[in-house]
C-alpha cells in the first residue's frame, strides 16, 4: 500500500484561485477534494497497523488553523501551494517526531498545483503577493492516514484511520 499521513484543507474559495493564475500559469491543479497538509508521505507499506498505534498517540490541534498565504518550491517555481506558520502545525509535528515519525525538514504546505510552464513570471510573482496575509481557508482539526492508488487520471485517496478531537 502506497501511504501518507495528512490533514484535510478546505478553501474558501480555490475556483478563484485558479481562475486569478489562468494564462500565467499551466499544470496539474489538484482536485479540490483531494486537497490536504501532508504530514508525512510513507510510500510502500506492507501493514498499516503499527503507524495507526502511532497515530492514536498524536493529538489533532482543538481547533482549524488558518491558511494564509501562497507559495512555491523550486527554481524555476515547480509546487505551487498555499501555506500556514501557525505555531499549532509545528506543536503537532513536534508530537509527530517524538511518536516516532520522520519529519525531515517539515514545511507546513497544501500542494495546489505542479507547474509545468510559468507564461509570465512577472505577473506571477506580482499576483502571489496579493495573497499575501489573506485568510484563504482552514486545515481541520483531524488527522489521517491515506492510501494513495495511482491511475492514468491521478491519484486516488482513501482514507484507512482518523484521528479526531
Amino acid at each position: 500500500m502506497r501511504l501518507f499521513i495528512a490533514s484535510p484543507i478546505i478553501l474558501d474559495d480555490y475556483a478563484s484561485i485558479q481562475e486569478d493564475f489562468k494564462g500565467i500559469i499551466e499544470g496539474k491543479w489538484v482536485e479540490e477534494q483531494n486537497l490536504h497538509l501532508t504530514w508525512i508521505f510513507l510510500g510502500e507499506v506492507d501493514d498499516d497497523k503499527p503507524l495507526i498505534d502511532k497515530l492514536k498517540e498524536i493529538s489533532p490541534f482543538t481547533n482549524t488553523i488558518n491558511i494564509r498565504e501562497l507559495g512555491y518550491f523550486g527554481r524555476p517555481p515547480r509546487v505551487f501551494f498555499a501555506k500556514s506558520e501557525e505555531k499549532a502545525l509545528y506543536d503537532t509535528a513536534r508530537e509527530f517526531r517524538d511518536s516516532g515519525f520522520d519529519l525531515y525538514r517539515f514545511k507546513p504546505h497544501m500542494t495546489l498545483c505542479r507547474i509545468k510552464t510559468i507564461y509570465d513570471y512577472k505577473a506571477y510573482k506580482e499576483k502571489l503577493k496579493t495573497y499575501r496575509e489573506r485568510s484563504l481557508g482552514v486545515i481541520l482539526p483531524e488527522i489521517s492516514l491515506y492510501e494513495s492508488t495511482l491511475s492514468p487520471k491521478g491519484a486516488q485517496y482513501s482514507c484507512r484511520y482518523t484521528v479526531k478531537i
